[in-house]
């Protein structure tokens, strides 16, 4: 499998921008795994409130990240590269990363058409359906803690770190749950398209309680933008 993640300067995907990414290749057969990464100059102030999580600030990616404009393209034409490999792609919380390039992707004018090529596993998603009503916080650390996959805490955050612990809970989620694993990959990436949309109309219609006009996102694996 492949596995990916963005830490960004926000979460409006219209507008925030990539800070850095992680894209991992992992072969369980011959035990092998490799990272590529990547630190962008974003091209905009990074919010302290980002930094806070990430840990990168404005001055640090204007020295030593890249450009944009390079560095986008290169991001898609990996997760590209995945596809035509045959490769799954583990993406935790997918529409957010992989809408957030998808963005960038435009904003850049960049040729690269992951999107309609890649198969996610989403372990979001897959934990969800598999223990839809189990309390507390859904957060990445928080998850991999439930399922006793390893994720250092001084490293949660760091995109390469957070990759590599979504492939892991992913693993884990289909090692415990055979209706998981039975699955073929075009068939389970379907799958979630339509447990994501059941999940979001779930909380939307909760949240309708106090607020009519709630409105959760169920789109999968892009997020829907402006």
């Amino acid at each position: 499998m492949a596995a990916f993640d963005v830490e960004s300067t926000g979460l409006d995907l219209d507008h925030d921008r990539i800070v850095t990414a992680a894209l991992w290749r992992i072969d369980p057969v011959h035990r092998t795994k490799e990272v590529t990464t990547w630190l962008i100059d974003p091209g905009i102030d990074i919010p302290q409130e980002a930094t806070d999580i990430h840990h990168i600030t404005t001055d640090h990616a204007r020295e030593h990240g890249r450009p944009a404009s390079e560095a986008v393209p290169e991001i898609g034409a990996a997760l590209e590269k995945a596809a035509v490999d045959g490769l799954p792609v583990v993406v935790y919380n997918a529409p957010y990363d992989l809408g957030l390039l998808a963005a960038e992707l435009q904003r850049h004018q960049s040729g690269a058409r992951f999107d309609e090529m890649l198969r996610v596993l989403d372990p979001l998603v897959l934990d969800k359906r598999v223990d839809t009503f189990r309390r507390g916080s859904r957060k990445l650390v928080d998850v991999c803690a439930h399922h006793g996959v390893r994720l250092d805490a001084d490293q949660a955050h760091g995109a390469a770190a957070d990759a590599l612990a979504a492939a892991r809970l992913a693993w884990k989620l289909a090692a415990t749950h055979p209706e998981l694993a039975d699955m073929g990959i075009d068939e389970l990436h379907t799958a979630q398209v339509t447990w994501k949309a059941e999940q979001a109309a779930g909380l939307q219609a909760y949240l309708r309680r106090k607020d009519p006009e709630a409105v959760v996102d169920g789109s999968w694996p892009l997020a829907a933008r402006a």
